[in-house]
């Protein structure tokens, strides 16, 4: 398939180990986009997921045309279930970035393996043994060391840092949700038809959001669209994009671990061009996460 010879291509001169790292660098900038961006956030989500579709386009029609025309319906169906998810989590998330800190947000979106694992075992009957549950504990008790701390007073980093800790876990949930859509689906249909058509969808879906909302999606400034096609870029093409490939050569383990790097490089990142400074409680919940999200990837890995 050309799908097939496109991946074994790139394999063979990009190291997976090497695009995982550029991925999750790019990955690492969006929040700070976002914060930059004065946009409403599902205008911002919307635009980030159509110029990328926009970027894929050409490629998806030259080189996949005929597997995106010879698609089955229930495939088709299950791509776009897919985008509707998505769509939801940046829906949600971006929201949460705004309301909450960088570090808080960044974290608790980036749960969605213990979401994975949960949404497994009742959903596909995968077994959860004593490591992965007790990976699920961990990551669950730092979520609420960090939203607690919002209660002990002190002065909190963002608008509605409580809602949008909140946002961040149902942004969480719904990538989850993604995951396991996905799942089956990226087994028989190529990297590039497969994002096309979820792309499309979440684009369709994050647009009809914004319009109920009554948010413009036009007369924005140069500057908004300059910070849309950067959202497109970096954690559209070279984040997610290539994460998805990277799941073809690497462990999903492995890129589930590696991508516990991202609220890290959100948190420094934000330090340095936000001035942001996590509170103690943010920081502490959030290494508890982060190790129970490590804990339940290795775990459900073996």
């Amino acid at each position: 398939m050309a799908g097939e010879t496109l991946s074994a291509r790139l394999q063979g001169r990009v190291p997976p180990m090497g695009a995982l790292a550029v991925a999750v660098g790019a990955v690492s900038t969006s929040a700070i986009l976002i914060r930059w961006s004065s946009a409403p956030p599902t205008v911002a989500a919307f635009y980030r997921v159509l110029l990328t579709t926009g970027l894929l386009a050409p490629l998806a029609v030259t080189r996949y045309g005929a597997e995106l025309r010879s698609l089955g319906r229930r495939d088709a169906l299950a791509a776009g279930a897919t985008g509707v998810a998505l769509a939801v989590h940046f829906a949600a998330w971006f929201q949460s970035v705004e309301w909450t800190s960088v570090a808080a947000s960044v974290t608790l979106v980036q749960a969605q393996p213990v979401f994975v694992a949960v949404g497994a075992w009742v959903l596909l009957d995968e077994r959860l043994d004593g490591p992965v549950l007790a990976g699920i504990g961990v990551a669950l008790a730092g979520m609420v060391a960090m939203s607690a701390g919002e209660l002990l007073g002190g002065v909190p980093v963002g608008p509605r840092p409580l809602a949008g800790n909140a946002l961040a876990v149902v942004g969480a949930v719904m990538m989850a949700c993604y995951v396991l859509a996905g799942r089956s689906l990226r087994e028989r249909v190529a990297l590039v038809p497969y994002v096309t058509v979820v792309y499309t969808t979440c684009a369709l879906v994050l647009g009809t959001i914004a319009l109920a909302q009554g948010s413009p999606l036009t007369g924005y400034p140069p500057n908004e669209w300059g910070l849309f096609f950067a959202m497109a870029v970096g954690p559209g093409v070279l984040g997610h994009t290539v994460l998805n490939w990277a799941l073809e050569h690497v462990q999903s383990a492995v890129v589930s671990t590696s991508l516990l790097g991202e609220p890290v490089g959100s948190t420094v990142l934000a330090l340095l061009l936000l001035a942001e400074v996590p509170r103690p409680w943010t920081l502490v919940g959030g290494v508890v996460v982060l190790a129970g999200i490590y804990v339940t990837a290795r775990a459900r890995a073996h």
